[in-house]
């Protein structure tokens, strides 16, 4: 595994794959490497046959009372990770390198990126949008993998990659969870232990809602509401919002069907938490 941090040296190794008739696989993260990750690694690896990650902890994604500063790094970890995964490349660039003039030109994805996080933290999807477009271009993935739990960063970035023709397929591999429900995030390490139990209320209330749904309930407030009594359960944790919408435009749908997205948000603490599932009755996805 090579790890790069320069720009250069990265399309210069890349243009030495594409010239051997390799397909590139990205997977782009912000480190502190869980499962999740892997998933995305494993993913790439089975599809292509150059696989990139880059680690880079993108300040422009992150609102002025948010985390940037306390965002766990842990580089060494991370890389002997994807050194046991056998990927072909780590770009680990700095701020500077990404951004050497200051963030003055950035991608907005306008109307889907104000909504679900956008709405709760602004300018974060401007932030994400921006340095995913910077990084396909310094990559030119075949194939970029990201996860289901980000699934309004995913719609976005759907979104720009049709609108902006980048020739790249997005791919989203399914949510990967801990035995009790928990889905897996970096920010899970911030969780004091009864932080972490009361953190599994995201997914019962999920959990709750499908069997809602599969049992013939298709009204988005109804719905709504019934994750709303499970979050009643658990007073500590503070709802950021409980939303049903359409998982390509992110707007909010009155009445559920197979393929609407359930979103939330909460705090577990001062932690921020999303999780997702998409309907499809019949079916348990938790």
């Amino acid at each position: 595994m090579k790890i790069i941090s320069t720009i250069n040296q990265t399309r210069a190794a890349l243009r030495v794959a594409r010239q051997q008739g390799k397909t590139v696989g990205f997977v782009p993260t912000m480190g502190a490497l869980h499962a999740g990750h892997i998933s995305l690694v494993r993913a790439a690896k089975s599809r292509c046959g150059f696989v990139v990650a880059s680690i880079f902890v993108n300040p422009t994604q992150f609102g002025p009372n948010e985390d940037f500063s306390r965002y766990p790094r842990t580089f060494e970890a991370d890389r002997q990770k994807l050194e046991i995964e056998g990927i072909d490349l780590l770009f680990a660039p700095s701020v500077e390198e990404m951004y050497p003039e200051g963030p003055a030109t950035v991608v907005t994805v306008e109307g889907i990126g104000d909504r679900l996080d956008g709405r709760s933290r602004p300018g974060h999807f401007r932030g994400v949008t921006t340095v995913v477009s910077k990084l396909f271009h310094i990559v030119e993935p075949d194939v970029a993998f990201f996860g289901q739990k980000d699934a309004a960063q995913a719609a976005i970035i759907r979104r720009m990659v049709h609108d902006l023709m980048f020739p790249v397929e997005v791919a989203v591999a399914p949510i990967i969870r801990e035995a009790d429900g928990l889905a897996l995030s970096s920010r899970n390490a911030y969780l004091s232990p009864a932080e972490r139990r009361q953190a599994t209320v995201l997914s019962r209330a999920l959990r709750e809602v499908e069997a809602r749904y599969t049992a013939g309930e298709t009204n988005s407030e109804t719905l709504v509401g019934v994750a709303r009594q499970v979050f009643a359960s658990e007073p500590g944790v503070r709802i950021d919002y409980i939303e049903v919408v359409d998982p390509d435009t992110l707007e909010n749908r009155s009445i559920a069907k197979n393929g609407t997205l359930i979103a939330l948000a909460a705090f577990a603490g001062t932690t921020r938490l999303i999780d997702n599932l998409v309907l499809t009755a019949g079916r348990t996805s938790l």
